[in-house]
Parts: C-alpha cells; structure tokens; sequence
C-alpha cells in the first residue's frame, strides 16, 4: 500500500486530507508539525509526502530541504495558502515536484498525487531494500544482514511479488495468479508449499520475520 505523509498544522484540513486519501486506498500519517513530520519521515518509509509551509518549530523550507538532502527520489508536494510566485518559484528550487495553494479542490490534489506516484514508478527500479532486507532485481540476489539467501528463480520471483506489496494481505489465489500466471484450483497447497520454503529461507533464521499467515485469507508482507 502506498504510505503518504501529511504534515499539515491545521487540524481540520489534516484530517479532511487524510479521509480522502484513506477512501482512495492509500496510507496515511500525519504530523502537525514541521519537526515530528520530519521524525516522522526519517523513522518510516513513505512514497510522497504533503507538504505545508507555514507550521510550528521548522516551517516547510526547512523540512523540505533537509527532506532533499535524505531522500533525493521521495516525492514532496507542497499544499500550502502562500500563493504568490516567488513562493512557488522557491518551493521548486528547494526540490518539490508540485506545488498547489489552497483552497483546494481534493480531485484535482488527487490527480496530481496520482501523476507523481506514476512518474516514481516510471523510474526504473533495480533494488528493493525493506529493513535488513536488499533484493538485487537485476543480479537476481537477495541478501539479508548482509548475508546472502540462494533462491530458486521460482522463489525469487514470490520474494519480489511480496515485498513490491509489502503491507498488504494477499490471497492465494492473486498469489498464484501473479507469481505462476496460472488460475489454481483453491483446493491445491502449491503457493503454502512455495510459501514454507521461501519463510525457511528468509525468515527462519532471523529474529524479526517478514512472511506471517492470516488465517482463511493468505499471506502478509511485513517485517514485525
């Protein structure tokens, strides 16, 4: 699921914001702040992050600078009342990829929300990296603490299906279907089975685990 953060000092346009992106299937957390947002955004792996620029302790220059200098791909779009050009000319020297002013109309953030997340995903990526957790998708590597995992192609590909949904109950039939590209008959065990050898690999002997059953459903991806 796709985690967005707010940081947003007013309370009712935070909340307002957050609904919205809920009811669209997205994953939100906010901060009214510009000090917590920026905790909040080193502590925890976020897509895109909504951006005010006039908040309490740093205000959003601030945290958007020190946002580029961490994390030069993470997508930031400032929604703020500072309408005037020189503002927004500012806003995008310090590295945002959009800047709307409020009021607002929520469809049209969306649409713009929408644009920037396809524009990340255009990118090409060759590694996915969750927690001590490195997929290399180019060398076919997996590494974990630093110590590498030798996986079937098999058992790479559900790796990579799983950790590119990471957070998100999967069923094992769209397991089945995404990984084999074969509708299964829900009587067979062959995605638990594939399932067990990939958890004895990755997570076996490690404390922390990523596979974990929800019991009459199927499988999620976290690491907890």
């Amino acid at each position: 699921m796709t985690r967005i953060l707010i940081i947003e000092d007013e309370i009712k346009t935070a909340n307002y914001l957050a609904k919205g992106l809920k009811e669209n299937g997205y994953s939100v957390s906010i901060a009214h702040d510009g000090k917590e947002g920026l905790f909040l955004a080193m502590e925890h792996e976020f897509e895109l992050v909504i951006l005010d620029i006039m908040l309490p302790k740093l205000d959003g220059w601030m945290v958007i600078t020190e946002l580029r200098r961490l994390y030069p791909a993470l997508r930031i779009l400032f929604l703020s009342a500072r309408d005037k050009v020189s503002d927004r000319v500012k806003g995008f020297e310090l590295g945002a990829d959009d800047y709307l002013v409020k009021p607002f109309s929520f469809s049209e953030l969306l649409g713009r929300i929408k644009a920037l997340l396809r524009r990340s995903m255009d990118k090409k990526i060759n590694e996915i990296k969750i927690a001590d957790l490195e997929i290399d998708l180019l060398k076919h590597k997996v590494t974990r603490c630093s110590q590498e995992i030798y996986l079937t192609s098999q058992e790479f590909s559900l790796l990579v299906f799983l950790a590119e949904h990471t957070g998100e109950v999967l069923s094992r039939t769209l397991i089945a279907e995404a990984v084999w590209d074969i509708n299964f008959n829900t009587d067979t065990n062959v995605v638990d089975v594939a399932i067990k050898r990939l958890r004895q690999k990755i997570d076996h002997d490690f404390n922390k685990k990523f596979i974990h059953t929800i019991r009459g459903v199927g499988y999620v991806f976290e690491e907890h």
